[in-house]
This record gives C-alpha cells, sequence and structure tokens, in this order.
C-alpha cells in the first residue's frame, strides 16, 4: 500500500524522474559529456553556445556543458556519501536515546542541546575554514555537525514506537533488547527516516554548493556546481549564462529531491491511516 499510494503521488513520480535523469547523467558523464571537463581552449573562451559546445565555454574555454554534467557525479556522490555517514551517526544514537531511557537519554540530549545551540551550517563552516579547503574536510564538517538534528528526530519516533503494546509483548517473551531495536522498532522507524533522508538531501546539496562557492569544499578545476558559480562571479553580467546553468542544474536537482521526500511523507502518512 505504501509503494502504491507512492506511485499515486504526481509530484512524487516528477521528483523520481528529476532524480532518476541526475543519476544517470552522473553514471553516464564519460559517455555524455561531448569534452573532457578540465581541457583548457584559451582561443574559445566565453564562446557562444555552439554545436561542438552546445552550452557555450567558460573563461578558460572549458566545455560549459561536460562541466555541468561532470558536476552532477560530484555533487550527487559526496551529497550521498555526506547523508550516509551523517545516518550511521544519527540512527544508533537516536535509538539508543530513545530505547534506553532514563540517564543515557538526558545525557545524549544534553549533548545535542548544546550542538544545536549553534547553527549547523555556520559551525560546518567553521570547521571546514578550520580544517583547510577540501571535500573531505568539508565531509568532517558535515559528519560532526549534522547528525544532531537527525539523531534527535530519530528519538522522537523511537519513543512513539516503543510505547506500542507488542514492544511489552516482545519483552515479557523474553526477546532480548538488541533483538527489539533490530526487529521491531528500526523496521518501523524506516519510513519516517527515508523520508527525513530523501528531504534532506537537497539542503545538503544546496551546503555543499553554497560552500564551495565560497572556496571551502571543491576546489578548482574539479567539476562541480558551486565551484562553477564562483568561476563565473566575475562575468555576471556580460555572461549570466556561466551562473545560469549550474545554478539551474541545483534548483532542478534540489527540487527533484523535495517532491520525492513529500511524496514519501504523504505516502506514509497514508500508510500508517490504514493500518499498514
Amino acid at each position: 500500500m505504501f509503494r502504491i499510494s507512492l506511485f499515486k503521488n504526481n509530484g512524487a513520480r516528477l521528483g523520481a524522474g528529476i532524480i532518476l535523469v541526475f543519476i544517470g547523467a552522473g553514471l553516464l558523464a564519460p559517455w555524455l559529456a561531448p569534452s573532457d571537463p578540465l581541457q583548457i581552449h584559451l582561443e574559445h573562451k566565453l564562446s557562444s553556445p555552439s554545436w561542438h559546445y552546445p552550452l557555450g565555454t567558460d573563461h578558460l574555454g572549458r566545455c560549459v556543458l561536460s562541466r555541468l554534467i561532470y558536476g552532477t557525479r560530484t555533487t550527487l556522490y559526496y551529497s550521498f556519501v555526506i547523508l550516509t555517514v551523517v545516518f550511521a551517526i544519527s540512527i544508533p544514537v537516536g535509538l539508543l536515546a530513545g530505547y534506553a531511557g532514563g540517564k543515557i537519554d538526558h545525557l545524549i540530549m544534553r549533548i545535542i542541546d548544546i550542538l544545536l545551540a549553534f547553527p549547523s551550517l555556520i559551525l560546518s563552516l567553521a570547521i571546514t575554514a578550520m580544517l583547510g579547503p577540501s571535500m573531505k574536510n568539508l565531509l568532517i564538517a558535515f559528519a560532526a555537525v549534522w547528525w544532531t538534528g537527525y539523531a534527535r528526530v530519530i528519538r522522537s519516533v523511537v519513543l512513539q514506537i516503543k510505547e506500542g503494546g507488542y514492544i511489552a509483548a516482545a519483552k515479557a517473551s523474553g526477546t532480548t533488547h538488541l533483538q527489539i531495536v533490530l526487529r521491531h522498532i528500526l523496521p518501523l522507524a524506516a519510513h519516517p527516516i527515508l523520508v527525513l533522508a530523501s528531504m534532506e538531501v537537497g539542503t545538503i546539496m544546496l551546503s555543499i554548493a553554497g560552500l564551495s562557492f565560497l572556496g571551502l569544499g571543491a576546489q578548482p578545476p574539479i567539476p562541480e556546481w558551486g565551484v562553477m558559480l564562483n568561476d563565473s562571479r566575475a562575468y555576471i553580467q556580460t555572461e549570466p549564462r556561466l551562473m545560469l546553468f549550474p545554478g539551474a542544474a541545483i534548483l532542478l536537482a534540489v527540487l527533484g529531491f523535495n517532491l520525492l521526500g513529500e511524496g514519501l511523507r504523504r505516502s506514509a502518512h497514508n500508510y500508517d491511516t490504514l493500518g499498514r
């Protein structure tokens, strides 16, 4: 029922279609890109769109379309890596806090409250600036900061689930705490976690592009949408297309994940309403 209601949602179908296009472009980048995204042709710099360069060239004569396609691969890869690392931290912490309760829950939540007192993006920016600009350090910064909000959400979901009578029955039957968490609580928490993950990919993509635009993420000449925006700042009045294309790519990718996340949220709600 969950899957059926999901694919009846037009927004979710549109979002999934957009995401599949971007994922396909990233996977097939070597075959789709008309040129080497790193190859410099100064004699063709700032060329208008043509048959050989469908979206024109940048200030170094590099093919904009090729850099845009390879930038899809870079942005999606690091977004999924960051999301995986963040949830690898937040899911166990949230499960532990919600299920254990008591002093353990209190200690974990106080640590989370302290970290949440600082804006996540600002704190990530500060950590990246201290470690040095690179995608590796950006990953460390996101992992160190962004898990807190997700852990709090997961904890609240676990608190609701563990009040169910079937959890008490499982305890009475002698099921171990680990088995209860893995067999009963985690599968029921999977739906809200999946919804949260799909909606947060767009936020992570925006943050990656933003920090790369500031020079703290991916570094030139890596083809990445934030780097492309940064490279194009000086030409915003004379060649606005150089900022338009990566900006449009970011907009569409974030829109796709948000539409899919909203569709998942509504489908999960219908799924729960119908009693699974």
